[in-house]
Parts: C-alpha cells; sequence; structure tokens
C-alpha cells in the first residue's frame, strides 16, 4: 500500500537557532549517545510475513526529527496500515488519518512520512477506494487532509505527501486522471502550487527530507526519451537540472539539507548504483561505501544529508543483502546492521531511511522471515 513512488514565529526561531555553534554541538552530540542501535517494533504490528502486505508488513522507521522522534507506519496483523509515532523517550504512539481505508485485508490506510522538530507530521493515506490524499497532523493530534487541485481520483492516484519543513509547508507527488505524476509544494497556509521541470514527463519529489527550510525541493524527472535526472527547485520556483559524474542513464536526487546541499545515487554505465553529494556551488562529489557490491544491481544508495553534511544510506554487498552506513561530511564510513537483520539476499539486511542533526538514523531492517521492524542507531 505504501506508494513510495507517495505557533510560525516559534517555527522561525528555531530555524534561525540552529546554525549557532554547530560544530561544537555535533561534537557534543557524539559524546552523549554512544554507539548503538535501538530496535522496535509498533504495538499490534504483525510478526508474519504475507502476500497481501508485502514488502510492508512490519514496521517501518520512516523520518527522524532533531529532537529524537520517530515516524513511519506499521501493517497490523489484518494487513491495515496505521501511522505512527514514537517519542524520544520510546512511546510510540498510533493514528489514523480520518477517511482512511481500515478495512481488513485491503493494505489501505495511513503512512506517517515526515516530521518536523515541532511535531507536526506530514504523511498520505488511501480511502477505501484506493485513492491516496495527504494530510498534515498537528501536534495536538487534530489531522488536516488536503488533495492538489489536478490529483485524479481513480485507484492508486490522488495526492502523496512525503515532506514537511520546520515552518509547516508540505511537499511531494500527485498523480493525475491518467496516472502521470508531478510535482507540489504546499504553503503552511494552505496554498498549494503544482509544478514539473521543463521536459518533465514524469516528476517525482523524493521522500522525507526533500524540502528545507527555504523552500527548496529535491527529486528526479524523467523525460521523453526515458532518461531519469535529479533537479532541485529553488523557493522562486526556478529549477536546475542535475546528473551525477558517470550516470548512464538516471540520476536520483534524494535529500536536501538547510544549506542546499543535495544527496542521493545514480546507476553508472557499469549498471551500479553509487552515491554523490551536490554542494549548494553545484559542484557534485560521489563515493561508494565499502563493502558494496560491484554486480549490477548492487553498490550505493544515499538517501539522507544532515545540516552538516553527514550521509546516511543503505548498500547492497555481493550477495545482494543490504546494510547501513553512515558517512561523515569529511568522507569517512560507519556501516552498520541490526542484530536482527536477515542476512539473505535482497530485500533482507539493513535500511536506512534518514538521519538528523546529532547524525542519529532511523530505519528498518528486514528479518529472515521477511518481516520489517523500526531501528534508531546512534553514532
Amino acid at each position: 500500500m505504501k506508494l513510495r513512488i507517495v505557533s510560525p514565529s516559534l517555527a522561525i526561531a528555531l530555524a534561525i537557532s540552529v546554525p549557532m555553534s554547530m560544530q561544537g554541538q555535533e561534537d557534543r552530540c557524539r559524546e552523549v549517545h554512544p554507539l548503538k542501535l535501538i530496535e522496535f517494533d509498533a504495538p499490534g504490528a504483525t510478526t508474519v510475513s504475507s502476500l497481501a502486505c508485502s514488502p510492508t508488513c512490519g514496521t517501518e522507521a520512516l523520518d527522524n526529527n532533531d529532537l529524537g522522534a520517530v515516524v513511519g507506519s506499521y501493517t497490523d496483523t489484518n494487513v491495515v496500515p496505521h501511522g505512527f509515532l514514537r517519542t524520544p523517550d520510546g512511546q510510540i504512539i498510533s493514528f489514523d488519518a480520518p477517511g482512511a481505508g481500515l478495512g481488513a485485508g485491503l493494505d489501505q490506510g495511513t503512512v506517517a512520512y515526515s516530521i518536523n522538530d515541532l511535531g507536526v507530521i506530514a504523511g498520505q493515506y488511501l480511502d477505501s477506494g484506493y485513492v491516496s490524499h495527504g494530510f498534515v497532523r498537528h501536534s495536538d493530534g487534530s489531522i488536516i487532509a488536503f488533495d492538489v487541485p489536478g490529483a485524479g481520483s481513480g485507484a492508486f492516484q490522488g495526492t502523496f505527501a512525503t515532506d514537511l519543513n520546520i515552518v509547516g509547508a508540505t511537499a511531494g507527488s500527485y498523480a493525475d486522471g491518467t496516472g502521470t505524476l508531478h510535482g507540489f509544494v504546499r504553503s503552511p497556509h494552505g496554498e498549494i502550487t503544482s509544478f514539473d521541470p521543463p521536459g518533465s514527463v514524469y516528476t517525482f519529489v523524493c521522500y522525507e527530507t526533500c524540502l528545507n527550510q527555504q523552500g527548496a525541493v529535491t527529486g528526479s524527472y524523467q523525460e521523453a526519451s526515458g532518461v531519469y535526472h535529479g533537479f532541485v527547485r529553488d523557493p522562486k520556483g526556478t529549477f536546475t537540472s542535475i546528473d551525477a559524474p558517470g550516470a548512464a542513464s538516471y540520476t536520483n536526487s534524494a535529500s536536501i539539507n538547510p544549506e542546499g546541499a543535495i544527496t542521493g545515487y545514480f546507476l553508472g554505465s557499469d549498471s551500479v548504483y553509487h552515491g554523490f553529494v551536490r554542494a549548494n556551488d553545484g559542484t557534485i562529489s560521489t563515493f561508494d561505501a565499502p563493502g558494496a557490491g560491484a554486480g549490477p544491481g548492487q553498490g550505493t544508495v544515499s538517501f539522507s544529508i544532515n545540516f552538516f553534511g553527514a550521509v546516511a544510506g543503505e548498500f547492497l554487498d555481493a550477495n545482494t543483502t543490504l546494510h547501513g552506513f553512515s558517512r561523515s561530511p569529511d568522507g569517512k564510513f560507519t556501516t552498520f546492521d541490526a542484530p536482527g537483520a536477515g542476512t539473505g539476499a535482497f530485500p533482507q539486511g539493513t535500511r536506512t531511511s534518514t538521519n538528523n542533526l546529532e547524525g542519529d538514523v532511523a530505519g528498518w531492517y528486514v528479518d529472515t522471515n521477511l518481516v520489517n521492524h523500526g531501528f534508531v542507531w546512534r553514532p
């Protein structure tokens, strides 16, 4: 079901205060948190994989904010997906968007994709007709649903809200009546602007950390020839296309930080995935995680970049088992595996999603029974 194609003055004050003494804060955070990985499951999450919910059976942690809160979704024993919030002290709160389909065995329901430092959450839900709608959940638990004008009303069409910034703006993609994807941004007051990069026939805004506090959006688009490019759309609506050096026909921008640095991955002419970081001046550097396989469909996939430029992602080894990694701003790698992760071929292993200001990484792992479990890894 999880369509993975899918007070303002206080917020501004917090956003402005973030850069102050950042390096010292990062060093202190590393001193406070010893290296460890915390595994968790949402109460009521299924412990059995089935064709009805595969590959999203169980608990998936999709985003973590700078305070240590985590959001995501889980599928219960009746194959009903629910959103969840895991508080910094480990309490897990389940929720459903009003209007979400809750029928047993239907795999509709709610997915929470992104959380900001004020506790506001953005996500999507599927209704009883499998139409997707965006939502914003405020810290008091109230939920506002919305649809992008032009979004289709057929099954697996609609609005996919996947990103949220500190001031409450949201971004994501929507599928029109033909199933074609377009991007959108929604202001904190509800004004919605849809967009497509020039030449795009399919626009995809990436997940969780793809809208920064200035309003810049990143993702990827496909042109008519079938080639995929990354893009960044600045707050004024100007587009810049991104192609990683060595990319054959696929570059995917996957995250943007407050400074405008972008990380993502590309498929080289060797059919191997490689990570990249694009600095805010447009300079692109590429990298491979130690242990990444060098065969077709293997390699390194980078998903998230924090304020300092630390990157989190995953890599597939020569056996196509997944492993997590964190890459420091100076290029040093730390790799990790959840203790309960399976060691077989994809999709078994450790799957990362986002990293926060402290470098904590949220994600999920897939065990030998192909059930998903959430985790937070602290460097």
